[in-house]
C-alpha cells in the first residue's frame, strides 16, 4: 500500500484530521503536528508551497498494523518474517514517483519544514537515504538533512552506518532520497542488516513492493513514493549541520557535513510531502520498533519471550520492557542479559512477568514497587559503550552505565502472595445505558 493509500484508509476510517486552512511551514506546521501528535494530520494548504503535507501518519503500533492490516501484537513475528526471509521486490518501468519532473531544481518549493526556534534550517526528517556501492550493493537508512541552498543539503550522517562506511570508501557518490514511502519501506530502511543485504527486500515481504530505477543512477528507489530527490554527496565538501532536535526531545550539536547537491526532482502528481516530527511519537517508533525484533530473537534463545516494547518514556532508544513467561528463577537474569545483547544503544531494560501490561506505564511501575529488591534484583552490566543520543553519556566516548532491572515475581511466594487481585467484569452498557 501506497503512503496515499494509507491516507486514504485514515480518511475513510474517520481517524485523520484535515486542516484547510492556510499553515507556515515554517514553526506552524510542526506546531500543529506536535498538539495532534499520535493522530493522523493532513495539512491541505501550506503557505509556501502547492504541496500538501502529511504527519504523524505512523505515530502508534496500532496505526502500523492497520497498515498491514494485522494487530499490534503481531508486528514483532511479521518484523522477524521479514528480516529473515527477503524476498526481491517487483521491477516496473514506470512509476508514480517520476510522473513529474521539476524542472529547475528548487528546494524552496518543496514544503521542508522548520520545526523549532533553534534549528539550523529547514529540514528533511523523513527522507529514506538510497545508496548503492560497487561491491556491496544498495542500502536503505534514514539520514536527516538540512536545507542550505536551493539545490544543496547538508546531511547528518552517522559514523559506522553502512551508508557511513560507503561515503568514506567511495567519497563521492550519486544517492536518492525518497519522501512519502509506505510502513513497509520505512521500518525496513530502519532496520539493521547484515551488510550487503538490500533492505527493499525487507520491505517487499513485509508488504509487496514495486521499484523503479533512479533517473541518474543504476538504483532502485520504491516506485509509489511521494518525492525523490536524486544528486551527489561530496565527502569533501563539508558544512555546519545543526542544530536539530533528535531522538531525546533535546539538540543534537553541530557538525561540520557532507553536502548533498540535488540534480533532479521527480514526484507523483499532486505529491503530498511527508513531515517526520523531531522527537515526537512517529519518529520514536520508527526508530525503536525495528529493534524490538532483534531483542526478542536473542531473548528467545535463553527463556521464553512474550513480548517486548521499546517504549516512548526511554525515547524509544534507550529503554525497552521486555515481557517473559517466567520458568526458572534465573529466567529474569538471562532474559535481561540477552536484551542488551539485541541492542547495542540500551541503557536500561526491565523484564516482567506475562501478567504485566508492557504498554502502560502504570502496570510496570507496579510491578517495580511490588516485586523488586534493589539488592538482588538489579543486572549491573556496567560501563561501555552506549548510543550517541543519550545527552548523560560522556560526550566523546559516548560511555554510559547499563542496569537490569528483574521485575518478575518469585516462582514460590514465602511471604504475601503477588498476584494482583482481579475484579469481576461487568458491561457498564446494563448500568449506564450507554
Amino acid at each position: 500500500m501506497s503512503f496515499r493509500g494509507f491516507l486514504e484508509r485514515q480518511k475513510s476510517g474517520g481517524r485523520l484530521v484535515a486542516i484547510d486552512k492556510t499553515i507556515s511551514k515554517k514553526l506552524e506546521a510542526s506546531g500543529l503536528l506536535k498538539e495532534l501528535d499520535g493522530k493522523p494530520v493532513l495539512l491541505d494548504r501550506i503557505k509556501e508551497s502547492k504541496f500538501r503535507v502529511a504527519g504523524n501518519v505512523f505515530s502508534s503500533k496500532e496505526l502500523v498494523a492497520d497498515y498491514f492490516g494485522i494487530k499490534p501484537a503481531e508486528l514483532i513475528p511479521k518484523m522477524i518474517d521479514a528480516i529473515e526471509h527477503p524476498s526481491k521486490p517487483n521491477v516496473v518501468e514506470k512509476a508514480a514517483c517520476q510522473e513529474v519532473e521539476m524542472g529547475e531544481v528548487d528546494l524552496d518549493k518543496l514544503p521542508i519544514l522548520f520545526h523549532c526556534e533553534k534549528d539550523g534550517g529547514n529540514y528533511i526528517s523523513s527522507g529514506v537515504v538510497v545508496v548503492k556501492d560497487a561491491e556491496h550493493g544498495q542500502n536503505l537508512d534514514f539520514h536527516r538533512m538540512m536545507q542550505i541552498g536551493k539545490n544543496k543539503l547538508s546531511v547528518r550522517i552517522v559514523a559506522e552506518r553502512h551508508f557511513d562506511k560507503f561515503i568514506r570508501k567511495n567519497r563521492k557518490m550519486p544517492i536518492a532520497v525518497c519522501v512519502g514511502n509506505g510502513a513497509n519501506v520505512l521500518l525496513a530502511a530502519a532496520t539493521s542488516v547484515a551488510l550487503g543485504q538490500d533492505e527493499l527486500e525487507i520491505a517487499n515481504t513485509l508488504e509487496p513492493l514495486d521499484v523503479v530505477r533512479a533517473k541518474t543512477f543504476d538504483a532502485y528507489i520504491p516506485a509509489d513514493c511521494e518525492f525523490v530527490l536524486e544528486g551527489t554527496i561530496d565527502l569533501e565538501e563539508k558544512v555546519n549541520e545543526g542544530p536539530f532536535v533528535d531522538l531525546t526531545e533535546t539538540y543534537d550539536k553541530v557538525r561540520q557535513e557532507p553536502v548533498f547537491t540535488v540534480w533532479k526532482v521527480t514526484h507523483r502528481k499532486d505529491a503530498i510531502w511527508q513531515a517526520l516530527l523531531p522527537g515526537a511519537l512517529e519518529h520514536k517508533l520508527l526508530m525503536g520498533m525495528p529493534r524490538e525484533p532483534t531483542i526478542f530473537r536473542e531473548v528467545s534463545n535463553v527463556v521464553k519471550c512474550l513480548d517486548v516494547s521499546i517504549n516512548p518514556g526511554g525515547c524509544s532508544w534507550l529503554h525497552a520492557i521486555v515481557k517473559i513467561d517466567k520458568k526458572n528463577e534465573d529466567d529474569g537474569r538471562k532474559a535481561l542479559e540477552a536484551a542488551f545483547k539485541g541492542h547495542g544503544s540500551l541503557k536500561h531494560c526491565f523484564v516482567v512477568d506475562k501478567d504485566i501490561n508492557i504498554y502502560n506505564p502504570l502496570s510496570v511501575e507496579w510491578a517495580m514497587a511490588t516485586r523488586f529488591q534493589g539488592d538482588k534484583d538489579i543486572v549491573v552490566i556496567g560501563k561501555q559503550k552506549g548510543s550517541s543520543l543519550d545527552p548523560s553519556s560522556e560526550p566523546d566516548t559516548h560511555q554510559t552505565y547499563k542496569m537490569g532491572f528483574d521485575l518478575t515475581k518469585p516462582l514460590v511466594a514465602k511471604g504475601k502472595n503477588f498476584e494482583k487481585a482481579e475484579f469481576p467484569n461487568v458491561d457498564i452498557k446494563n448500568y449506564l445505558g450507554v
